[in-house]
């Protein structure tokens, strides 16, 4: 397992990696510089999938703890992610949660809701309490704590990039699980996503219980079949 790059000084640095890194906390950096101490990274997996849960996470990365090849996690591979996976959620000093929506809360209260309170539950379960947060792409109306909107922020912000690593192979892991429970459909190759074997297997065997009834096209088949229903 690779070590997180030690505390180093950006002038003395010459490692182009150390330097990109110094350049993905500048959000970090600067929330410390207005007095934030304990600040969290949040982000979400599986807003888009047609089938199964939101699933959010929340990272707290201490000043001068640095992780070689973080990134966004779709800009990684299976394996990087799995390997920083490891790292993060094994460092002594990094604190991280889970949060996650089902389906069934989906279809409730819309998508969009459903990642807040994935995110807000995240948020709670961490082990120390943040005092700011950065999040990526949405406004969290957090009651007691200030947040920052960062748009493409798994790109821009160690924190947000760890949070979106964990979100992403959190819910991987249980699409994998689904898969054992519904194989016909093929939950641990696309996990979720409208891909086309995905959505030929819809079409084949129709929705299972595990599919977003609220997104299309399991909405429109669900109607068809109400239609065709004898009263």
């Amino acid at each position: 397992m690779k070590q997180p790059l030690p505390q180093q000084s950006k002038k003395k640095s010459k490692d182009p990696e150390l330097q990109r890194l110094f350049k993905l906390t500048s959000y970090e950096q600067e929330a410390r510089s207005q007095g934030f101490n304990a600040i969290a990274g949040i982000d979400e997996a599986g807003r888009g999938p047609l089938a199964g849960p939101v699933v959010a996470a929340a990272c707290i990365i201490p000043e001068g703890i640095y992780f070689r090849e973080i990134n966004d996690s779709k800009q990684l591979t299976p394996e990087q992610r799995e390997q920083l996976f490891a790292e993060l959620t094994s460092h002594p000093q990094v604190s991280f949660a889970v949060g996650s929506s089902s389906h069934t809360l989906i279809d409730r209260v819309n998508i969009y809701q459903a990642t807040i309170l994935a995110m807000l539950q995240a948020v709670a379960a961490l082990p120390n309490v943040p005092d700011y947060i950065l999040v990526d792409g949405l406004n969290l109306p957090h009651p007691a704590i200030p947040c920052l909107k960062i748009i493409k922020g798994d790109t821009l912000s160690q924190s947000i990039a760890a949070a979106s690593i964990i979100a992403k192979v959190t819910r991987d892991r249980l699409m994998h699980e689904y898969d054992a429970q519904w194989p016909q459909y093929g939950f641990k190759q696309h996990k979720g996503y409208a891909t086309p074997c995905h959505l030929e297997a819809i079409e084949r065997h129709g929705p299972c219980p595990l599919h977003r009834q609220s997104f299309e096209p399991i909405k429109s088949l669900k109607s068809d079949l109400q239609l065709t229903l004898p009263l």
